[in-house]
């Protein structure tokens, strides 16, 4: 295809104008990555000002082309460019990693122009993958683009993206890999053996190309080939140099994440002065949106359930019903799961709305950063698979929570109470991976009516949410049409002479409620709380409760003692003076029957029963 000379010219030249920003912006903030900004400059100033449908003055226009720089440590020359667009100022860009400045040092949506939090490597193909799959969803003609660094290429979730985009055919997706053969510490792995990333990328069905990254005429050709291509995503290979301009810098080793000093950056853009070209002066322009976006309704509810009080359901069939009913009614709801459907029974929403169900395999942080593309995207996205193969992921999780993505993951076969699978399927951990992340809801449902309305609080909650789903049947304890809300616990047993309070979650909860039912006759009253909320806690009831109790409370969990249930209420009475005695998983555990299981490492009745005999005051039994 032909191009006009100014406009390769112009691109030149904004490319240049990117070097040049780049450097000013770290040397002002003394800190950052101006080398790998400068090895992208050309990459950007192609995509942002040729190839790429957006509007420069709205960038969160849901109809806009996507761009998800992986590469989130080279976030001064993505700041530059949204300046020599217009929609920052270059002064602005001078304020880069001040604390009053919203130009951090990696990107965060913070910005409009940023969709996920980037700079932790190998997450961005992830997020662009979810972002295409948005897009084919909608039948939008909007495509999605990342652009990589060549040292992330070592990263295992790439490959797993690689992977899955050629199995779905995502042609409306294109990374660029920015081979400037420099690491953090040393050179990558392959360094400019370009052929070895293509003979690579070729192999997992991608259309790769390789080209001089900094020949604008090499690129704009390889991104219109990307967009005539059908049936495969495409990936540009694009051979750069670090530093690139500027002599003293250019292709040298141990300037990573270096800001040039004052004089050295006067002397550097002195340079760079030099290499703008004549051209008529014509900056070139973005295309518009190919497309207007669709709208969608707000979120519609689940209605309520069809359950018998008394009848055993799994927590983990009932939130697979629950998302089967918010599918059939929400075109905004995806469910993204990790081979195991027939498990976590995410198959029931696939039977319902197959274009929106997305299978992961067994790649569960692809799995996860799909999720913050298609979340990024307008969708509520659900990720599901076994408790404990979701702490793979647990930095995609991180960045979905710092981002406020609406984000969702259901973890099922939690705690030993899984049985005779072992300890390397059992999720012990999970509770706490994410009560610490940023904003994150935990909902931990011990019956099918709760499990049900925990889907629905999730997928209405704004942000990043954990709904914790058990693997055996338990009876059901509530009436169809329960309230349930984030940040309330349930007492289900109370008497005025109880004598502690026994809080428990999931298959915990039918223990204590067995254990209160042991203790009545042996003349031992006690008050028994359905926490459901392990993040936010209930701490209003559950201090009432302390408060007529004995200012005491027992904590019951199939979970480590770290991070839990414990926890999350030690956290909210313990400076209100309440004792609080946990009983948790404290060892590594063992195959067997659940109940066994419960037994053996003292989570079950009998052991809350003792637990109850040992910190009861005298003269209250």
């Amino acid at each position: 295809m032909p191009y006009s000379q100014d406009l390769l010219d112009s691109l030149h030249n904004i490319a240049t104008q990117l070097r040049i920003d780049s450097i000013r912006a770290t040397t002002a903030a003394g800190s950052g990555h101006p080398t790998s900004s400068m090895s992208a400059a050309e990459i950007m100033a192609c995509l942002f000002f040729s190839v790429m449908n957006f509007d420069p003055q709205d960038p969160g226009n849901a109809a806009n082309d996507k761009f998800v720089l992986s590469k989130g440590h080279a976030a001064p020359v993505l700041y530059s460019t949204w300046a020599e667009l217009g929609f920052i100022s270059r002064e602005h860009l001078l304020t880069l990693r001040r604390i009053d400045s919203d130009l951090e040092g990696h990107p965060t949506p913070i910005l409009k122009f940023v969709s996920v939090p980037t700079g932790s490597l190998g997450q961005g193909i992830c997020v662009a993958l979810g972002m295409a799959l948005a897009a084919r969803i909608d039948q939008s003609p909007m495509r999605a683009y990342a652009l990589l660094g060549d040292g992330e290429n070592a990263e295992g979730s790439v490959w797993e993206a690689a992977e899955l985009a050629n199995y779905h055919k995502v042609d409306n997706l294109c990374a660029v890999v920015d081979v400037n053969r420099l690491g953090q510490s040393q050179p990558t792995m392959l360094q400019h053996h370009l052929e070895t990333y293509q003979q690579r990328w070729s192999a997992f069905g991608w259309n790769a190309m390789v080209v001089d990254g900094h020949d604008v005429r090499q690129l704009l050709e390889a991104f219109d080939t990307a967009k005539r291509t059908r049936g495969k995503p495409s990936v540009i290979l694009a051979r750069t140099l670090k530093g690139k301009g500027v002599s003293f810098i250019e292709d040298k080793d141990g300037w990573h994440g270096k800001a040039l000093k004052p004089d050295e950056a006067e002397k550097a853009v002195a340079e760079l002065d030099q290499q703008f070209v004549k051209s008529s002066g014509t900056k070139p322009h973005p295309g518009k949106p190919a497309a207007q976006a669709r709208q969608f309704p707000s979120y519609k509810g689940v209605s309520a359930p069809q359950y018998q009080i008394g009848k055993e359901v799994a927590t983990r069939e009932a939130t697979g019903h629950a998302l089967e009913q918010i599918g059939k009614s929400n075109e905004t709801i995806v469910c993204l799961d990790g081979d195991v459907e027939n498990s976590t029974h995410t198959e029931f929403f696939q039977k319902v709305a197959p274009q929106r169900f997305i299978e992961g395999f067994i790649a569960e942080q692809n799995m996860v950063g799909m999720g913050m593309g298609l979340a990024a995207s307008g969708k509520i996205a659900f990720c599901s698979t076994f408790a404990c193969f979701l702490t793979r992921a647990a930095d995609f999780i991180r960045l979905a929570g710092l981002a406020h993505l609406n984000v969702k993951c259901i973890g099922t076969h939690v705690g030993v109470s899984i049985g005779e699978d072992g300890s390397s399927q059992m999720g012990l951990e999970d509770l706490s991976l994410f009560r610490s992340m940023a904003n994150s809801i935990v909902l931990y449902p011990s019956d099918a009516v709760s499990a049900w309305y925990a889907v629905d609080l999730a997928a209405s909650h704004k942000g990043i949410a954990y709904v914790r789903a058990g693997r055996p049947k338990q009876p059901i304890l509530y009436d169809n049409n329960e309230e349930f809300q984030i940040g309330k616990a349930k007492v289900l047993r109370q008497g005025k002479d109880d004598a502690v309070t026994v809080v428990g979650a999931g298959v915990t909860l039918n223990e204590a409620l067995k254990a209160c039912d042991q203790l009545k006759k042996q003349g031992v009253s006690i008050r028994v709380i359905d926490l459901f909320s392990v993040r936010p806690v209930d701490a209003a009831t559950l201090l009432a409760a302390a408060r007529a109790t004995n200012n005491t409370i027992i904590t019951v969990e199939d979970h480590y003692e770290a991070g839990g249930v414990g926890d999350a209420v030690s956290e909210a009475v313990g400076p209100e003076g309440v004792k609080v005695y946990r009983l948790a998983v404290r060892e590594v555990p063992h195959s067997g029957k659940p109940e066994e299981l419960l037994a053996k490492y003292k989570i079950d009745a009998q052991a809350i029963v003792e637990q109850v005999h040992a910190v009861v005051p005298a003269g209250v039994r």
